[in-house]
């Protein structure tokens, strides 16, 4: 089997597998935000942090919640990592103390489920910290994403009220039955597939090739890797990420954790179709981010398989920064199904990538990670995407466009547009300030059109709250770990709060019965009209900054 087939079949496969537990999972995930009743266990919770989860919340108070709990997780993790010296199975390396810009950096990377890391995990964080702080973030800042998700899409489903349910009963439930459950389940597989799970130190010892031994750091990587991908996180236990043969040791690893870092988002349109009444809203959403996400994968492979320059041609694909195991198909998957998400992860290095390849990572972040997009987030970028779509439809035949019954007026249309407006203001601007600034152009590895989409990977991936890198450009400096750090938190809790507003404002209206003059929401040629507006959306704002970046070097 040549490379071209094997990459067809691990593609169909994939998409095969989702495809399967799009109906239950999704309907799994109705049943969970839907019911009344709680739990013993989260009874428990409630009432240790104050709780009256019969209580609904306004859309005010809902981002309050949110934003409360942020701050207080990213305090909560700043700290612990200052102090982790004095903590258990604290590494004790000499030189590898977190500086508290490196500790804001991370601390608000895994917060806002972006997961960047300037820093190397096996020789920086203890795992006391990458259990307690940085695993436990991975699965509440999933959470914090599906939970606004649901708030909007109550939005939707409600009438004349202004309850969206409330924040702690939606992030308790999404954390204990939808997360934990399925990562308990994958963390034995991946360890059944060679992820190790340990609590050692400095003594898990490898045999080189040349017959000598190496001593690597051990920990508890199954677990943290099962919800990195799970929940879209993306950062990894070892430097190399799921490059790391103790994080993703063959083949069909690989295979497993693309599947995992889509599966819920792809699964949570079915849930928005129950939660409305109308399940056939819920195949239309999936089927733009099913189009977008098959368009993003083909178009990867076909750069990086042929691949232009004199290597790539003779080996018959760019094979540098890829892994032997994975081979070139495979990794090219894996880059594009992280950036379509807002995952992260790595299993090979995207500055290594064609000059095309590397700006499809790029353009899948720009999109807005949307096909299928971050664990919750992805669903609700979607959503307000469709909401522009039936604006301008509007604006084509002359009346007040109308989505799931509701107007789209003045207000929602200014709320849907600040959301998109914000990932290219802090992308633009924070690239054009790094460029401008001597001292921060000296950390690109690279000169020229490369050097500049380093910078521009960088605060895309950031904005967007992916957290992969080009890999190329020195970001543990105090002026990248603070302007970074500024471009997580904004990119990630301003369009919340809007997603939020908009969400109350649907929530207040009534129901518009469709008429004669109504845009159907549910057939193919609304999926191509959201299709047309993503895409004409991300090449309206960034294509001049990918013309001076990858399309400048594609061309040279």
């Amino acid at each position: 089997m040549n490379t071209t087939t094997a990459g067809i079949v691990f593609i169909a496969s994939l998409v095969i597998a989702l495809a399967l537990v799009h109906v239950p999972l999704g309907d799994y995930m109705y049943r969970v935000y839907s019911r009344r009743e709680h739990s013993r266990a989260e009874r428990v919770i409630y009432r240790a942090i104050g709780v009256q989860p019969e209580v609904e919340q306004t859309w005010a108070i809902y981002a309050r919640s949110v934003l409360a709990f942020s701050a207080v997780s990213i305090l909560f993790l700043f700290f612990l990592q200052l102090v982790q010296g004095k903590l258990p199975l604290h590494l004790n390396d000499p030189g590898t103390e977190m500086t508290p810009a490196l500790a804001w950096n991370t601390a608000v990377s895994f917060v806002t489920n972006t997961n960047w890391q300037n820093y190397s995990g096996e020789s920086t964080q203890g795992h006391l910290v990458q259990m307690a702080g940085l695993a436990v973030q991975n699965f509440v800042s999933a959470a914090v994403g599906m939970a606004v998700a649901m708030a909007l899409v109550r939005g939707f489903a409600r009438t004349r009220t202004g309850d969206l349910g409330n924040f702690w009963v939606d992030l308790v439930r999404g954390t204990l039955r939808i997360l934990l459950p399925i990562a308990f389940v994958f963390a034995i597989v991946l360890v059944a597939g060679g992820v190790i799970q340990n609590f050692h130190l400095h003594d898990q010892v490898a045999q080189t090739v040349t017959g000598g031994e190496q001593t690597l750091t051990g920990g508890p990587v199954a677990s943290q890797e099962v919800i990195k991908e799970l929940g879209t996180n993306g950062g990894g236990f070892y430097n190399a990420n799921s490059a790391h043969p103790f994080e993703n040791p063959t083949a069909w690893t690989n295979w497993v954790e693309i599947f995992l870092l889509m599966v819920v988002a792809f699964s949570l349109p079915r849930t928005f179709g129950r939660m409305v009444g109308d399940k056939k809203q819920g195949y239309a959403v999936a089927a733009v981010m099913g189009i977008i996400a098959v368009a993003s994968v083909a178009l990867t492979n076909f750069f990086q398989l042929r691949a232009h320059g004199t290597a790539p041609t003779a080996i018959g694909a760019a094979m540098e920064g890829v892994e032997q195991r994975f081979g070139v198909a495979d990794s090219a998957t894996f880059a594009a199904s992280t950036t379509l998400t807002s995952t992260g992860a790595v299993d090979s290095f995207h500055d290594s990538y064609t000059s095309l390849g590397g700006m499809m990572t790029m353009f899948n972040m720009q999109l807005g990670e949307v096909a299928p997009g971050g664990v919750g987030s992805g669903l609700y970028g979607m959503l307000l995407l469709a909401v522009i779509t039936v604006f301008v439809a509007g604006l084509m035949v002359g009346r007040t466009p109308e989505y799931l019954g509701k107007k789209i007026t003045p207000r929602q249309i200014k709320l849907a547009a600040s959301y998109f407006l914000i990932s290219p203001l802090i992308v633009l601007t924070g690239t054009a300030v790094a460029m401008a600034l001597p001292g921060q152009r000296d950390g690109m590895l690279n000169s020229g059109p490369h050097g500049l989409s380093e910078v521009l990977y960088a605060f895309t991936s950031a904005a967007n709250n992916n957290g992969s890198a080009f890999a190329g450009l020195t970001g543990n400096t105090e002026w990248y770990n603070t302007a970074l750090g500024l471009a997580m938190v904004f990119g990630r809790f301003l369009p919340i709060i809007f997603v939020l507003a908009l969400a109350g404002s649907l929530a207040r209206q009534g129901t518009t019965p469709a008429s004669i003059g109504t845009l159907p929401t549910h057939r193919p040629q609304f999926v191509g009209m959201v299709v047309g507006v993503t895409v004409i959306l991300v090449a309206l704002t960034f294509l001049p900054a990918l013309a001076l970046g990858p399309l400048a070097e594609g061309i040279h």
